[in-house]
């Protein structure tokens, strides 16, 4: 009993002595020196980073920022035969965006889709394409004001990843007026078409290549090196005169305006030189705007358009007989009854002019005349002289699309078409070739190579006709610009012009059209020594009027009376003028 009341006893007092908390002081000093030692190494590595390898981050910054861009090269300025700017480049702006960065949300794109003129679904689709690239273009060589506009948007919203860079664009200060011989570049520079495709290389240049610095938003803050300098694109002068090129645009609209016809044609050539001095098409284009839905109006109808010549053709007729030895102007061709069967064709006249000589062939345009004439020759002779002044021979100015042309070799003439070729109808020439041909007669008989580049001196010209025929030539063709001619509206007061009409039916399917004509006149002035010819054609003149006489004849006068003024060209028929002055005053 006494053992069990000492049992309880010992139970009780285990119960009632107090309970010690154990020790944590060696994991607290193990934690405290744990933290100690890594605040240590912490403190250590910034030190060390921020001043002993200072020189190795930057520099590995520097490499994940370091980017080697192109430097985009001035493309070469194109004037004309002055130095007047025709096509310039000038720093511009594109925008640009990152994919990566650059947030897809509507709310976000939406004032900045309003700014550059596009659709936000637009940009959306862009960044979804390119969305593993970190640039992508959304307008390129945009306006300085809409740049502008660009700047105050982003000041007012938070956009990142858009950026701006330097470009340049191609500028046209004579618009329309220029468009078919300068042509216009593409976005990228190149040029599409005109003179700017021709000698895109020499205008073009290489660009250059340097390493810049960029943000994390892949701006550029820092130029670091020039790695190659860009070499600007050469200068081009043009022989047009800008003057000259004004003027003839202005009548050219007028007249095609004023005939409602579809389209029309004007060239004017230096006599001495082969130059082109204006070179105009209608309807146009301005190379500025947009160039969509206008594919047709950018060809260079000059040298790319080819037509039958008409009339115009006759004087080289007249040309090879006179040069056979056979033939002078006061030779007489029996013209009635004012037709001429050809094996089952029939050649006509308007009228039936009877007994007239070479001279009046020319001046009243005779297609009985001239088949009489061209039938009596023999026909290598007649082609040859028309191979020589250029027909069927490309103008080689090195022009996009230049067309050659067309003159059927004399072996696979029949009498018909000898009869028909001979007033201009069975071969085919541009504007400029057709131009280039009454150059040879304004010259002297000597052909030189058309350029549309400026000359610094005349060209070595090849005599293909003789002088006194060609001389001879143009007396005739003086008779079709006075009063009983068929082309007094191309006369230019105080100087003698020499020229030729041509009424030419076009060819249709089955044969030729009787309603569908192109007028046609070509000319030299001062005739006494031709100093510039001018080839004009209207097509399809839709007005009433459709002669080459009363359509292409006064385009002519109102450009060539400008002109003399404009090259101060002394006149050549004061007399003559003053005469005809006296003559009205006695009438009065």
């Amino acid at each position: 009993m006494a053992l069990v009341k000492q049992k309880k006893r010992k139970a009780k007092a285990k119960r009632d002595k107090p309970v010690v908390a154990p020790s944590y002081r060696a994991r607290r000093w193990f934690l405290l020196s744990l933290l100690a030692v890594a605040g240590a190494v912490l403190a250590w590595r910034a030190v060390d980073q921020q001043i002993f390898e200072t020189d190795f981050l930057q520099n590995e910054g520097q490499r994940r920022h370091l980017k080697v861009v192109e430097v985009p090269a001035h493309r070469g300025m194109i004037t004309d035969r002055k130095g007047q700017p025709l096509a310039i480049s000038t720093p511009v702006d594109s925008v640009w965006a990152n994919p990566r960065l650059l947030s897809p949300d509507r709310r976000v794109l939406a004032p900045l889709a309003k700014v550059l003129g596009l659709k936000v679904d637009s940009i959306r689709q862009l960044l979804a394409r390119h969305s593993n690239r970190s640039f992508v273009y959304l307008k390129r060589r945009v306006n300085p004001d809409l740049v502008d506009r660009l700047g105050e948007v982003l000041k007012r919203e938070t956009i990142s990843g858009l950026g701006l860079q330097r470009e340049y664009r191609r500028y046209y200060p004579g618009a329309e007026v220029f468009a078919h011989v300068v042509g216009f570049t593409n976005v990228d520079d190149r040029g599409q078409e005109g003179l700017e495709l021709a000698y895109d290389q020499w205008l073009r240049g290489s660009p250059g290549r340097k390493r810049v610095l960029r943000d994390g938003h892949s701006r550029v803050v820092k130029d670091v090196e020039s790695i190659q300098p860009p070499r600007p694109g050469k200068e081009l002068a043009l022989s047009i005169d800008r003057r000259l090129q004004f003027l003839a645009y202005r009548e050219l609209k007028a007249a095609v305006t004023r005939n409602k016809a579809k389209a029309g044609t004007a060239v004017i050539l230096d006599v001495a030189t082969g130059e082109v001095l204006a070179m105009v098409n209608q309807p146009s284009y301005n190379p500025n705007g947009s160039k969509r839905g206008r594919r047709g109006r950018f060809r260079n109808r000059a040298v790319t358009d080819v037509f039958e010549p008409g009339s115009t053709m006759k004087p080289f007729t007249v040309a090879a007989a006179l040069e056979s030895g056979n033939y002078r102007p006061e030779t007489l061709i029996d013209t009635s009854p004012g037709y001429i069967k050809v094996g089952r064709n029939r050649v006509r006249d308007h009228d039936n002019l009877g007994l007239i000589d070479l001279t009046t062939v020319i001046r009243k345009s005779s297609n009985v005349g001239a088949s009489k004439i061209a039938l009596d020759l023999p026909r290598e002779a007649l082609w040859s002289l028309y191979s020589k002044v250029g027909f069927g021979d490309p103008t080689d100015t090195g022009f996009p699309g230049e067309a050659n042309g067309q003159l059927t070799p004399f072996e696979r003439w029949a009498r018909i078409d000898q009869a028909t070729l001979s007033f201009g109808y069975g071969l085919s020439v541009t504007a400029l070739q057709l131009a280039r041909a009454y150059s040879v007669l304004g010259a002297d008989g000597v052909r030189r190579p058309i350029s549309l580049l400026r000359l610094n001196q005349p060209p070595e010209g090849e005599r293909v006709i003789g002088a006194d025929s060609t001389r001879a030539l143009r007396t005739m063709l003086e008779k079709v610009v006075s009063t009983e001619g068929t082309a007094p509206r191309a006369a230019v007061p105080g100087y003698r012009v020499a020229g030729k009409t041509g009424t030419v039916k076009k060819s249709v399917a089955g044969g030729y059209s009787k309603d569908r004509y192109l007028a046609v006149f070509a000319g030299m002035i001062p005739a006494s020594a031709p100093r510039l010819v001018m080839v004009v054609m209207i097509d399809e003149p839709a007005a009433g009027k459709y002669y080459g006489g009363q359509v292409a004849a006064p385009v002519f006068a109102r450009v060539m009376a400008g002109a003399m003024r404009l090259l101060n060209i002394a006149p050549d028929a004061l007399e003559t003028q003053g005469q005809r002055l006296a003559a009205a005053g006695r009438v009065k």
